[in-house]
């Protein structure tokens, strides 16, 4: 039995009545805990020496209204090309007002948790989702590993995730007066405002935006033909050239 396996096991043994879900793939292990069990289980991963998840390398927010759901064909690139762009389907390129839709079946908002045994050379991913779609809440492990201040801020600001018990859970990438959370899904690409310097009243102000979202797409092969055709007019080109 690997590491990982073990590893795993003694997660399921541990923590069999509190884990929603406990995966091995690709060699990592993910477990899924519900909020009310989320501190609970994070303290004994830290202090159990078993375990003995002393650092917290990262938490993120994670926006899962789309899953499962893309507009890229990527199967064939080379032949067909990226579908970006001929049959848009996500919701970052709303236009306003535009309502968002949701595909996934799982609740919409998660906390995802990187931990690392140094003492033990180990690694666990821990996922949780917060109940709430519309006021997303998960407590903060502030007072388990202190390092995940900036990093609950962040998901704050980009997500919109509120964490529980956080000292001072304020923005840290955006305007203290900007609107909304531009991580999710159905927040537009181009944003809501735009900033520019007006002269006359010699300071900075808003707008709303005034250019549609839009989407950059990258240059392949498609087999309708066109790509072809330019290719062939430029090595004509080229040719007239080197004649000349």
């Amino acid at each position: 039995m690997s590491r990982v396996q073990q590893l795993s096991d003694d997660l399921q043994q541990a923590f069999s009545a509190k884990l929603q879900s406990n995966v091995v793939a690709h060699g990592e292990i993910t477990i899924e805990v519900a909020a009310d069990d989320l501190v609970d289980v994070c303290t004994q991963l830290r202090d159990n020496q078993k375990f003995g998840f002393e650092l917290l390398i990262d938490c993120c927010g994670v926006d899962y209204s789309e899953y499962g759901s893309s507009e890229w064909a990527t199967d064939e690139t080379s032949s067909t090309g990226f579908s970006r762009g001929v049959e848009p389907g996500v919701n970052a390129r709303l236009r306003f007002g535009d309502a968002p839709r949701f595909v996934s079946d799982r609740k919409r908002f998660a906390a995802v948790y990187h931990l690392l045994s140094v003492a033990n050379n180990q690694r666990v991913r821990v996922r949780c989702y917060a109940e709430n779609d519309q006021l997303p809440i998960i407590p903060s492990l502030i007072a388990i590993w202190n390092s995940i201040n900036w990093y609950e801020r962040e998901a704050f600001d980009l997500y919109g995730i509120m964490f529980e018990g956080h000292p001072d859970l304020r923005r840290i990438l955006t305007d203290y007066g900007f609107v909304g959370h531009p991580f999710r899904k159905d927040f537009p690409l181009v944003g809501h405002v735009e900033m520019r310097y007006d002269p006359l009243q010699q300071r900075v102000v808003y707008e709303p935006v005034s250019i549609d979202p839009r989407v950059l797409v990258p240059r392949v092969i498609r087999n309708d033909g066109a790509d072809a055709n330019e290719a062939e007019a430029a090595q004509g080109s080229a040719a007239e050239n080197n004649d000349a």
